[in-house]
Formats: structure tokens, C-alpha cells, sequence
């Protein structure tokens, strides 16, 4: 059975996604009372979904985890949805010089006719590399393009990874750090099966289905989530954060939890020290638009098709429909096509129909027979703040948890390092975020109520 902590302390967390949803079990298992208040019309956040017909949904942005993505995969089973968990082989590609080329394993590598030989074998010993270092802070002073030259090869990087890099971060991949590169190697090389190919985790019911019991938990627990309400400012009084305004008025609490983008953020919080905002805004940001196709057939065998061409504005095309079976969503292909970019660029301000247009020629440069009788229908999906730049010494400029405001607390993907933002961390940093709020609480209560401020048994879905 869980304990809760008689505190008597009410919290306010600002957004609904999956950092702010798992910071509200732990805070309202140990008895704080929690209100969460989300601009949009449902939880989830950049894992949040969107319905193709009446009952099935899927999401806005592709996701799946990897099998070392531990801080999601414990939560689910702490919600007595693990029997829901699917361990799925992943089917990866690469397109390169006008061909497909299979890369789901090292075997695949080995044979990639792409680069020479040498190459192949040193990109496969970069892989293993990553894998070993565990010290990052040394990488923090090179660049990506640095390092995997380094250890690749010049020719493996212009021939594989420049194209992946432009299409990933454009006019910002030469400031990107080998720190953010090193991660996703390492990431990806322990996300294994016995054969080596890469062993992915989904969600039977995809991420609404597991979003879906986040929220009955935190129902039966007694949080109140205010959707469509959009939180206009931080209220502050002598130093210390005090509730927030929405527009559907004030609202008083013990502390304040943030989770929304960085800028949003600051754009919230007006009375923080200028140091303090001054090294908030020295993070940048690119935004994404996703295009989500909804197809008769299938573009390919291919899960996950990277891009190597410089010409090609995506860095991939990622059929999910070749990963999660197709009969989960009424037989349709369902395709993705995301493109991260600065929001000041046009294509991020494209419609649907002209973002359709836009990719149905680069579509059909790879597979020369799709035509649109293939569409059943299409949809585009933006993100503002969806990718920090993760630049050389980024560890410098990324904020505490704890805000200098008495009882403000911050946790967003911009705090997320060495790792790379996600589900899977924000899970862990909600966590983390809460644990830090609830120790501040226990400080500030009465000795003989202390011991009773304990998060509850996670062993139980409540």
C-alpha cells in the first residue's frame, strides 16, 4: 500500500507532457495536492496523438524507445502496464547515391559499398568507442563534424554522416558538440539483440494508450489537469514564486513547476535575476514540422530510412506502419516526414496541402512509383521548441532544476544532458524534479512531519 505524506502543500505544474505528468505521481504520492494546467486540448505533449479514425490513434511525431530506456519502461510497469511492452526488431536503412541500402546491423555495415572498406571497418569501431566512454566532458570541448572525422574517416563523414547532420540541424550542424553525436551512438549500440540487429520497445495501443494510464493514475490520486488553459505569467511575492495567472484567472500554490519550452518559460517568468535569464537565452532552438501520410501501400520494407543526400530536405522517412503492425490502424501505411528547421524559415509556416506539395516530388526521387493515388490523407504537425542545439559547452549554460525564485522549479527538454530530449528522460527528470521539490518541502515542514513526506511505493500504479 502507498504512503502519503500529510503536507498540506499544494503544487501547480505548467504542462501536461511526459515530464510533468510523471513529476505529478511521485508529488502526489507522497500527499501533495497537484493542479496541472495544459494549453492544448490533451495531455502527452510532443508524445501526444492524434485520432485517424473514431478510436484509433497515432502520434503527432514518430516514437519508440530503446531497450535502454529504462526510466519509461520501469514507469510502465509501476503502472501494471508492462504485459503492454512489445520488443519489436527494427528494420533500418540508408539511402545513398540513389539506392537503398539496409543498416540494421554491423554485418550490413560491413557490406555497405558506400565508403571504402577501411571506413566501414573504423565507423563500426566508432560505434564500439562510444559505447566505452563514459567520461563525456572531454567531448564537450570538439565539434561532431570533428570527432567523427576523427575516428570514421573523412570519406564515411562526407558519404554518410554531413548529409545526416545538415538535414538534422541545417545551418547549425557545424556548432553542434560531439557530445550530442556520441549519445546517439551510444544509445543506439546498446539497444541490441543477440544478433546484433536493433531491438526496439512500443506500446501496445501506441503512446495515447500509455499517456491514457498516466492519466487514470493520476485521477484516482486526485490531480486536477486544466486543459485549454494557456498560464499567462508566474505570480511572485517577496522573492517567491506564489501560484500563476492563466486566462481562467489566479491560482495560489506552494510551488510552481514548469515544463513547458524554455522560452515559453521565460516568457512566463518575469522576475528572474538577468544572469539568471541572460544563460536560459544563450540556449537555441529548432522547431519541426512533421508530415504524417496515410497511405493504400507501403513505400517500402523499411522502418527507419535515413537520408544521405544533400539535395534531400528530410533526414529520413520513417514508416511506422513497418514497426507497429498496419492492422492497429484500420490497414493503413503511415508515413512520417519531419524536417527540423528555424521557425523563421517558410516551410515551417506551410499548410498541410502546400506541405504535401512540397514533399511529394522528394517522395517520389526515392520511390519512383508512388503516386497520389497511394493518399488516403495527410496531416502536418508542428512543434515550436523542438530541438535545443547542443553546442561545444552546453553543460555551461543549462539551468538548475531549482530556479533562483523561491518555489519556482524548472524541468524542460533544454536540461536534458549529456542525454538527448525524449519520453524516456522526461520520465527521469520529472522524477528527479519532484524528488528535489518534495526534499525542499520536508525542509520547510515541522520536524515530526518530515518523516512522514516520503514518496510512495512505486510498486503500485497508485
Amino acid at each position: 500500500m502507498t504512503t502519503h505524506a500529510t503536507t498540506n502543500k499544494e503544487v501547480i505544474i505548467i504542462g501536461a507532457g511526459y515530464t510533468g505528468l510523471a513529476a505529478a505521481l511521485d508529488l502526489s504520492r507522497a500527499g501533495c495536492k497537484v493542479t496541472i494546467y495544459e494549453k492544448d486540448s490533451d495531455v502527452g505533449g510532443l508524445a501526444g496523438t492524434f485520432e485517424l479514425t473514431p478510436g484509433t490513434r497515432v502520434e503527432k511525431f514518430y516514437h519508440h524507445w530503446f531497450t535502454s530506456d529504462v526510466d519509461v519502461l520501469n514507469l510502465i510497469d509501476e503502472l501494471g502496464l508492462g504485459h503492454l511492452k512489445q520488443f519489436l526488431s527494427s528494420n533500418t536503412g540508408l539511402y545513398y547515391a540513389n539506392s537503398v541500402f539496409r543498416l540494421a546491423s554491423p554485418l550490413d555495415l560491413l557490406t555497405f559499398k558506400g565508403i571504402p572498406f577501411i571506413d566501414r571497418v573504423r565507423t563500426g569501431l566508432m560505434a564500439l568507442i562510444a559505447r566505452r566512454i563514459n567520461d563525456w566532458k572531454p567531448l564537450e570541448n570538439i565539434s561532431a563534424e570533428e570527432w567523427l572525422i576523427q575516428y570514421g574517416g573523412r570519406k564515411a563523414y562526407q558519404a554518410i554522416w554531413s548529409p545526416l547532420m545538415q538535414g538534422k540541424f541545417g545551418v547549425e550542424a557545424k556548432n553542434v558538440s560531439a557530445v550530442w553525436m556520441w549519445n546517439k551512438l551510444k544509445l543506439r549500440g546498446s539497444s541490441r539483440d543477440k544478433k546484433g540487429g536493433e531491438s526496439l520497445v512500443y506500446f501496445s495501443g501506441g503512446f495515447g494508450a500509455l499517456t491514457d494510464g498516466m492519466r487514470n493514475s493520476l485521477s484516482k490520486l486526485g490531480v486536477t489537469i486544466k486543459l485549454n488553459t494557456c498560464v499567462t505569467s508566474i505570480i511572485t511575492e517577496n522573492g517567491r514564486a506564489v501560484g500563476v495567472e492563466s486566462d481562467h484567472g489566479a491560482h495560489r500554490a506552494d510551488a510552481v513547476l514548469v515544463t513547458t519550452p524554455l522560452p515559453t518559460f521565460l516568457s512566463m517568468a518575469r522576475d528572474l535575476p538577468s544572469d539568471f535569464r541572460a544563460q536560459c537565452e544563450k540556449i537555441r532552438f529548432l522547431g519541426n514540422s512533421c508530415l504524417v501520410l496515410r497511405l493504400n501501400r507501403s513505400l517500402s520494407k523499411t522502418y527507419w530510412l535515413n537520408v544521405a543526400d544533400p539535395n534531400f530536405p528530410f533526414v529520413g522517412i520513417i514508416e511506422h506502419t513497418n514497426f507497429d503492425s498496419r492492422e492497429n490502424y484500420n490497414g493503413e501505411h503511415i508515413v512520417y516526414l519531419s524536417k527540423y528547421l528555424p521557425t523563421t524559415e517558410k516551410l515551417f509556416s506551410f499548410t498541410p496541402d502546400e506541405m504535401l506539395e512540397y514533399c511529394i516530388p522528394f517522395i517520389q526521387r526515392i520511390f519512383p512509383e508512388f503516386n497520389r493515388s497511394w493518399i488516403i490523407g495527410h496531416h502536418v504537425w508542428k512543434a515550436q521548441y523542438s530541438q535545443p542545439v547542443i553546442t561545444k559547452h552546453y553543460s555551461a549554460n543549462i539551468p538548475a532544476l531549482k530556479t533562483p525564485v523561491d518555489g519556482l522549479w524548472l524541468s524542460t527538454m533544454a536540461q536534458i544532458y549529456p542525454e538527448d530530449r525524449g519520453t524516456n528522460y522526461a520520465v527521469r527528470y520529472g522524477r528527479r524534479v519532484a524528488k528535489q521539490i518534495l526534499e525542499q518541502f520536508s525542509q520547510e515542514l515541522p520536524s515530526e512531519e518530515t518523516n512522514g513526506l516520503l514518496v510512495g511505493n512505486r510498486s503500485t500504479g497508485v
